[in-house]
């Protein structure tokens, strides 16, 4: 069974990949594909109608509207579905205008949306590089540099594991890189008596209770024992 034939396989890119190869390469692979168009005169003057601004005094909150249509360009070897969104703010004289092109069926609405979530990808890459320095690949080979960039990958993912599973709801929004600096490289002073030894450490990043709250939660990671009957 082909990798096509058993899952569903996405594309989103911003404009640089608006290229028509890309187009026949992704549609004869399979991708359902996002692909952000540059405006241009022809462009607009398919949505001309939502250029106007809306009537009446503009409210506080920005008005979105979607539009759809076949557009084929020079370069193109047919036409394709084209998505748009005009966003008026408050206080902007000229409408935000955005183009997508795409093989999605979805309504407009949506293939905006899934087309965002790109900059989201985005977001986690840039954390992945402050946070956890996966572009430091100096090895002096590829193979070496492919291992170390798997083993940043999976800090990364040990990194979301805490982060997800075992830290309180007032630190959700921390960044790893915040996380890393307050509670994995805290530093403390290490007291060994006969028996047991104490962490002493400073409650300027992490409180204590915080701290005792994010230990009970990794401990209840554990897999506990069935009691017995």
């Amino acid at each position: 069974m082909r990798v096509s034939d058993r899952q569903r396989r996405f594309f989103r890119g911003d404009a640089a990949f608006a290229l028509p190869e890309l187009y026949d390469y992704l549609e004869a692979e399979g991708y359902k594909y996002t692909i952000r168009l540059k405006a241009n005169t022809v462009l607009q003057g398919h949505i001309a109608h939502l250029l106007k601004r809306p009537v009446g005094r503009p409210p506080k909150y920005v008005q979105r509207f979607y539009a759809t249509f076949s557009y084929q360009a020079k370069s193109w070897s047919r036409k394709r579905r084209v998505v748009a969104k005009v966003e008026w703010y408050s206080g902007e004289l000229y409408p935000r205008v955005g183009f997508i092109v795409t093989n999605l069926t979805r309504p407009a609405a949506r293939v905006t949306a899934f087309y965002n979530h790109r900059g989201t990808a985005e977001q986690y890459i840039k954390e992945g590089k402050n946070a956890v320095k996966w572009t430091r690949l100096s090895c002096r080979t590829m193979k070496a540099n492919a291992v170390r960039l798997q083993l940043h990958a999976l800090a990364y993912n040990l990194a979301n594991f805490l982060r997800t599973l075992a830290l309180p709801d007032e630190m959700e929004s921390w960044s790893l890189t915040t996380i890393r600096e307050k509670v994995v490289k805290i530093g403390a002073k290490i007291i060994a008596h006969a028996r047991y030894s104490v962490f002493q450490m400073a409650e300027v990043a992490v409180p204590r209770d915080l701290f005792r709250r994010i230990l009970d939660m990794i401990d209840n990671l554990r897999a506990r024992e069935p009691a017995p009957c």
